[in-house]
């Protein structure tokens, strides 16, 4: 028996069983978020491929993924300045999705957590007119 296509609907199935992953919109189209950090989502730009997601992951992470697997992740110039890489839904394995989505569960998580720790405090100035 063939196995079904990887769609958002997959995406939101696995993304929502993640701790504290909430499914909002951004741009208008679905999107997976924690703690209001976007975690995954439909790419709003029109650079993308049809059936594609947006997936935040370190750049490094993101050089890796493209080298390994260049026939499911990809990049347009739109998204090269952001942390995240393009998946092509269809070309994509449930258990590979999965994963990808640990690993930016872990990215965004991490990233939340070194902006909450006590350092530096930006010091307010008055304006003077």
């Amino acid at each position: 028996m063939p196995k079904a296509k990887v769609t958002f609907d997959t995406v939101r199935r696995i993304g929502l069983a993640l701790p504290g992953v909430e499914e909002t919109t951004s741009w208008g189209v679905p999107t997976l978020k924690v703690r209001g950090q976007m975690l995954a989502c439909v790419p709003a730009n029109k650079s993308a491929e049809p059936n594609s997601l947006v997936v935040r992951v370190d750049i490094e992470e993101r050089a890796h993924l493209l080298s390994e697997a260049p026939g499911i992740y990809y990049l347009t110039d739109h998204y090269a300045g952001y942390n995240g890489v393009l998946v092509r839904l269809p070309c994509i394995k449930e258990d590979m999705l999965r994963d990808l989505l640990g690993m930016a569960h872990k990215f965004v998580t991490t990233k939340l957590a070194r902006s909450s720790r006590p350092g530096k405090k930006k010091v307010k100035t008055k304006r003077s007119d």
